[in-house]
């Protein structure tokens, strides 16, 4: 028996929930199939779909069988077709990112990347916590800031600019901080970052009522004078500009914000990735500068 026999059947069935969706996917009769994956079973000793009468879903085994397995099968395809059509970007592409940066800058740039590219499927999973991206199968995250898994690829992509803001009307009721340490005697509306970043390394631990990590949610609050908040510009500048909201702490305003295309080694060189890499360097800042 090879160490591909009944892979390829078991993603199938896997990827299209029954063994007649499978087999008429993989070009093959349900009896090959059941037999297939009954092999491999066999050999892992281990179930990987339970079954009924009605129904067929992976084990938890299954599962984590499936995620390597795809995988394998997508990369072997992918390794095929960049040979075949001159690494012309070609497969599943599957990245992650947090929502708000995720939802008005990568979603609209991936569907550039799509449309430009007719082999590409895309699937962007939207997740504000950091995600282990190489044992969930993704081929690419983006995030901010700093990053701690050494072991990725991090490829800078663009900027953001950060900035601390209260509405008009809560400064008038409170004041405005001048030093980084006057927060402590201010209401802080806290996001998705435990410390706000300054100037000259300063940073602050944040503290009050209101807790969200959805930037949307933050600006709300802010924009209903509950206190004051570090936030990307991007959310800010049509309610800096009509007055709503002001900048404090402009003498203490920290560098911009990285923001990186982060992938695994193995990925490095697949043509769907550096080539959604090069897009987002093409074209990301412009989107942030609006």
């Amino acid at each position: 028996m090879g160490g591909w026999d009944g892979i390829e059947e078991f993603v199938a069935v896997a990827r299209a929930g029954s063994f007649t969706a499978g087999a008429r996917a993989f070009n093959a009769s349900v009896t090959h199939m059941s037999r297939s994956i009954a092999r491999l079973e066999q050999r892992l000793d281990t179930r990987l779909f339970n079954r009924t009468t009605r129904s067929v879903y992976l084990t938890e085994s299954g599962h984590s069988f499936f995620a390597q397995c795809q995988r394998l099968v997508e990369e072997r395809e992918e390794a095929i077709a960049a040979l075949s059509q001159h690494n012309e970007p070609f497969g599943l592409l599957r990245v992650t990112c947090s929502y708000a940066l995720g939802e008005r800058f990568i979603s609209p740039l991936l569907r550039e990347f799509a449309q430009k590219h007719a082999g590409i499927q895309v699937e962007l999973d939207l997740d504000n916590d950091v995600v282990d991206i190489a044992g969930r199968g993704y081929d690419l995250a983006v995030r901010t800031g700093h990053l701690e898994d050494s072991r990725l690829i991090a490829t800078r992509v663009a900027q953001r600019e950060l900035i601390t803001v209260a509405s008009r009307d809560y400064i008038s009721r409170h004041g405005k901080p001048m030093q980084v340490e006057d927060l402590s005697a201010h209401e802080c509306l806290v996001g998705s970052a435990s410390q706000w970043q300054f100037r000259y390394g300063q940073s602050y631990r944040p503290d009050g009522r209101w807790r969200c990590n959805s930037g949307a949610s933050l600006l709300d609050a802010c924009l209903g004078g509950m206190g004051v908040c570090q936030i990307p510009a991007f959310y800010v500048g049509e309610h800096l500009a009509a007055g709503r909201l002001q900048t404090v702490l402009e003498d203490h305003k920290p560098q911009d914000e990285p923001i990186w295309a982060v992938y695994s080694a193995r990925r490095q060189q697949a043509p769907k990735v550096t080539g959604l890499v090069s897009h987002l360097r093409a074209r990301l800042q412009a989107l942030l500068d609006g």
